[in-house]
């Protein structure tokens, strides 16, 4: 049987009332601004707070949704016993040793949230990671039961503090990404009565474990100030150590892999400033390393009597690492340590007693680079396959010369190695189980090049079946980001080897924006720049079907957030070449949003998007390609658009808007779609078992737009 969409023949209609403006002398008409409940701000912390009007239209939005997808619900429930079957259901990490305990997360048997535990150091196995739980292991949280009657639930972090005897511990029960903390005391395993609100969820103790640092956030969900709280007081009487008064700069805390220091983070998209404490006199003033200047990106690591600094200062566009006294570290006093070199760029640092570690990208490959401290030498630690992912996991040590990374390709499942920096000996410590099996000889994996309307060649990673025929006829998924510098990884996902083993090619476009071929890719992708990031994409796309991996009208595109704001973008310009389009949680609404100073995230944008109210040049650049405001009257692929009410990043509305305006304008193609998560904000649903429902209606949307035969 052949899979169709099948919507009802009325979809659901927004009544049209428009709200004009006036910005530089230009009037901009929105239809459906209404859809922006006057008092979203209590929505996001209480969705019932929702008007009905606007519950209603989205009620009956995912009614008409689940109908055109009726069709699919046998292949939905296929695809989730697919996905959930190569998931390791008691799945954990790698044990990572702080003193006298290894701490560790994993998952109970059909579990969804995730386990926090420790063991005593000396019982943890050096070689591969087996069976965690058992005799000696203590949980210190259990997330499925702090879940349970809870419609929404995710558990953001736990700290524990240096005389390991306490746990702060955060979670979020809306889906609005306003953290409560709790601590935890380690001998009865009951939360003490210290409760902090309203946070960003990230703690650093004092040394003493007496206080402790959290972020939090202002009214506008801006993290704006840090407060120190101290054990058994009231979250009123807590000390404001920074509190930052530029709209446009959100705050952030950590701590320095020496654990000799907080860190107090200050920054926007291209500018950052940090302070820091010392974590033993938790009282005393924070110091600023280096004060703000516009566009001077760094941060800092620190041994000894010296900060590692990690910046763009000078002309270093992809980033050098400097070195600079600890009592007097002043930008006069940065000396280069690792001189800059255009094209290879230095993501990460990563400071230990014996050595630094950098992770570095160069035309978009990784590699990690270990040099000893004491004699500057230097190697190298890469891998051969055409296109990988490789990263750094930093745990607590820092008098240790064992280095753990994890290394992945599209084929390859994730392996977790420690190696060792002075014999260089790798010790294979976990490899990522796929129990209903996996075999990388059966899938190809490469890396391509497609070259963009300016000649900038453009990479595309791809996973392909090997016994797939490349005759033009084959589906394709495309998935795009391209903003804020991030870079998309050619990482092992198990997911999308349900549409590969049905005859889709898997392919990631990195496009412009993101930093794959270093910051000048980033740079290339932003305000005036940013149109490069949709031709990068379509071109992508036509690059696939000239080499014959799929043909034209067979490739459904998808992205998420910033990327669904891609989608919206290239459905504009090239709907012709698209079978489907899923946008997830799409900012397709960028002028208006941008024009609202209001929103929780829109200062803070500006540097990313630019300022359309004070600058003419951002407002027409915007209105350009804002994929709300540039709907036309012509034919569109099916279109799926998924939102999340407490979304506090790309509001609900935003989705709904766009779907009303596609609607109301196209003269063809279809069905548009729009789910809306209605107990749940912007990254979807938290169980991991939950979350592949949400997967699996995007993949079958995917085979049902292409017409792929049932399975």
């Amino acid at each position: 049987m052949t899979l169709r969409l099948s919507p009802p023949a009325a979809a659901p209609t927004a009544p049209v009332r428009p709200v004009t403006v006036t910005v530089h002398g230009r009037a901009v008409t929105d239809p459906y601004a209404w859809l922006k409940a006057e008092n979203w701000k209590d929505v996001l912390k209480d969705p019932s707070a929702l008007p009905a009007e606007i519950r209603d239209l989205l009620t009956a939005e995912n009614a008409y949704a689940e109908a055109a997808l009726a069709g699919t619900a046998r292949l939905r429930e296929t695809l989730v016993a697919e996905m959930r079957g190569r998931i390791r259901e008691d799945d954990g990490s790698v044990p990572d040793r702080d003193g006298p305990f290894a701490y560790y997360t994993r998952y109970r048997e059909g579990g969804q949230h995730p386990l926090v535990c420790r063991r005593p150091a000396d019982r943890v196995a050096p070689g591969l990671v087996g069976d965690l739980a058992g005799e000696g292991e203590q949980i210190l949280i259990d997330g499925d039961r702090e879940g349970e009657g809870h419609a929404f639930f995710s558990l953001e972090g736990a700290a524990h503090s240096d005389d390991h005897t306490l746990v702060a511990w955060s979670a979020d029960t809306k889906g609005s990404e306003l953290y409560t903390i709790r601590v935890r005391d380690l001998a009865t395993g009951k939360d003490r009565e210290d409760q902090v609100l309203a946070t960003t969820g990230d703690v650093v103790w004092s040394a003493d474990g007496r206080a402790f640092w959290y972020v939090a956030v202002d009214e506008n969900h801006r993290p704006a100030t840090v407060m120190l709280h101290r054990l058994g007081t009231p979250q009123s009487d807590d000390e404001t150590i920074y509190e930052e008064a530029d709209a446009g700069f959100f705050v952030g805390i950590g701590e320095t892999q020496s654990g000799a220091y907080l860190v107090v983070t200050a920054n926007d998209h291209e500018t950052s400033e940090v302070h820091l404490a010392d974590r033993a006199t938790p009282f005393s003033a924070l110091r600023v390393v280096a004060p703000r200047e516009p566009k001077l990106i760094y941060s800092v690591e620190h041994r000894g009597d010296e900060l590692f600094v990690l910046t763009n200062a000078d002309g270093a566009e992809d980033f050098k690492i400097a070195v600079a006294p600890l009592d007097d570290p002043g930008r006069a006093n940065w000396r280069d340590l690792i001189p800059h070199r255009a094209g290879v760029m230095i993501r990460f640092q990563h400071v230990l007693a014996r050595h630094l570690v950098r992770l570095e990208l160069e035309n978009a490959r990784p590699r990690l680079i270990v040099r000893e401290a004491e004699s500057g030498a230097e190697h190298t630690v890469a891998f051969a396959e055409e296109a990988y992912s490789l990263g750094l996991s930093p745990g607590h040590a820092f008098d240790t010369d064992l280095i753990r990374f994890t290394y992945s390709s599209m084929t390859t499942p994730a392996e977790t190695y420690d190696y060792h920096a002075t014999t260089r000996e790798r010790t294979l410590r976990k490899r990522q189980d796929v129990p209903s099996g996996h075999d990388p000889a059966s899938y190809v994996t490469r890396r391509l090049f497609a070259t963009a309307p300016d000649g900038e060649q453009v990479p595309i990673s791809l996973l392909h079946r090997r016994d797939l025929a490349l005759d033009g006829t084959a589906p394709l998924l495309l998935y795009g980001y391209g903003s804020y510098g991030s870079l998309m990884s050619a990482a092992f996902r198990t997911n999308p080897l349900s549409l590969v083993d049905r005859g889709f090619v898997y392919a990631i476009a990195h496009v412009r924006g993101g930093t794959e071929k270093g910051w000048r890719w980033y740079i290339d992708g932003k305000r005036e720049r940013k149109p490069n990031t949709f031709t990068d994409f379509v071109a992508c796309a036509r690059a696939l079907i000239e080499a014959r991996y799929t043909g034209a009208g067979r490739i459904v595109a998808h992205g998420g957030s910033a990327g669904g704001m891609l989608m919206g973008a290239v459905a504009n310009l090239a709907p012709e070449l698209f079978a489907g389009i899923v946008a997830d949680v799409p900012f397709v609404d960028v002028l208006n949003t941008m024009l609202d100073g209001d929103l929780p995230l829109t200062p803070p944008e500006w540097p990313e998007w630019g300022n359309p109210g004070a600058d003419i040049q951002a407002f027409e650049t915007i209105l350009s390609y804002s994929p709300y405001d540039n709907i036309a009257a012509k034919a569109y692929p099916a279109i799926l658009a998924l939102g999340g009410l407490t979304d506090p990043r790309v509001t609900y509305w935003e989705p709904a808007k766009w779907v009303a305006r596609l609607r109301a304008t196209m003269t063809g193609g279809g069905p548009v779609l729009l789910r809306t998560n209605m107990e749940a904000g912007h990254g979807g649903a938290a169980g991991r078992f939950d979350r592949l429902e949400e997967v699996a209606l995007i993949y079958a949307f995917a085979l049902a737009a292409v017409g792929a035969e049932a399975a």
